[in-house]
């Protein structure tokens, strides 16, 4: 009798134990993202995989390390594994198209990630920031920098750093940054020194930041022996630290040699500090826990039913369809701010930032 009485026991706690747990698996996501290499795509996939579950649907996150062929196998594995819904950062936005047709075949949603997949109709929403505003946010940083840092000097000497050119969010930073230069350097307010202007010619493959140092140091050489740098254009924290890495290597930062104005973007632990030493001179904050919380809704609600939460149904046009977009609010960040927005947010703790 106490045998049959512990097992009956032990029946209903087990069921008790797996009855909210079943009602609570909602399904797997798979979240397809770039790299680690970035500090930003470890948070996007941390927040991502705290949200999805905390609404009591598993998580299948995996990385690619920028690695095209990797990327396509990741996502054949969760479309063959069943997953619900896909969520993909894109490595090369043009390289997806066959994976989501049989996303598709399998009637799995997908959800481009901060980066545009084109070239398909298998696309259902985009969740990113507003690309274009971070580039005008760039832009303008630049230009406030030079005029506190520069205020006797005309023109001022710039150069031009642009994003991978594969990601098509490069674009939209660069011409963002652009509707805001090209006036000044028409009116010849700023020069490019080096001539160097356009996607194809500024773009920097993969984000590489040791490639945007080199070609700092190869611009340094050729152009610069006699004139002073006072402006650079960096869409990107991994990239602004390999141009400071070359303007330091020359002097630039020490005695009466003016560090130029360097912008940024994704305030990375790194060039946040290099902001407080007064190196950096800005970065572009886009809150990743926003962008999940965001895509989390968007999943919620393309599973249930409701209503996806859109707010953009014009800009992003990938080549076969204007796919429906959410598009967050960056936010400019600099030595005078960046203990409100990142430490006063929770983002970062300030220690980290010592």
């Amino acid at each position: 009798m106490k045998t049959i009485t512990a097992a009956l026991a032990a029946l209903a706690f087990g069921a008790a134990l797996s009855g909210p747990a079943l009602a609570q698996d909602k399904g797997t996501i798979g979240i397809a993202m770039p790299t680690k290499s970035s500090a930003r795509w470890i948070a996007d996939g941390n927040n991502m995989v705290k949200q999805f579950e905390a609404q009591g649907y598993k998580t299948d996150l995996q990385y690619a390390e920028d690695d095209i062929p990797n990327q396509l196998n990741q996502i054949e594995n969760m479309i063959t594994k069943g997953d619900k819904v896909l969520v993909i950062a894109a490595i090369d936005g043009t390289t997806l198209s066959n994976a989501l047709a049989n996303a598709a075949a399998a009637g799995i949603k997908v959800i481009a990630y901060d980066r545009l997949i084109n070239g398909t109709p298998n696309v259902d929403y985009y969740a990113t920031f507003d690309n274009f505003q971070v580039g005008v946010l760039q832009a303008n940083s630049l230009i406030d920098g030079m005029k506190q840092r520069f205020p006797d000097v005309h023109p001022w000497n710039v150069e031009l750093f642009g994003g991978s050119p594969d990601d098509n969010n490069s674009g939209f930073f660069y011409n963002g940054a652009m509707s805001v230069l090209q006036p000044l350097i028409d009116k010849g307010d700023i020069k490019i020194v080096s001539g160097q202007m356009g996607m194809d010619k500024v773009g920097t493959l993969r984000w590489d930041g040791a490639v945007a140092q080199s070609r700092m140091d190869n611009l340094l050489s050729a152009y610069y022996t006699k004139a002073h740098v006072n402006g650079v254009l960096s869409p990107y924290d991994g990239l602004s630290i390999g141009i400071l890495s070359s303007l330091k290597g020359v002097g630039y930062g020490s005695g009466d040699l003016k560090m130029p104005i360097v912008t940024g973007q994704d305030s990375e632990i790194p060039s946040i500090k290099s902001i407080i030493a007064g190196e950096q001179y800005s970065s572009i904050f886009k809150d990743t826990r926003e962008l999940a919380k965001t895509t989390v809704e968007m999943v919620n609600a393309m599973l249930t039913g409701g209503t996806v939460p859109v707010n953009d149904t014009k800009t992003y046009n990938n080549g076969v369809k204007v796919v429906p977009s959410f598009l967050l609010k960056p936010v400019l960040v600099d030595k005078t701010n960046y203990d409100k927005v990142l430490v006063g947010s929770g983002y970062y703790k300030a220690d980290q930032l010592k």
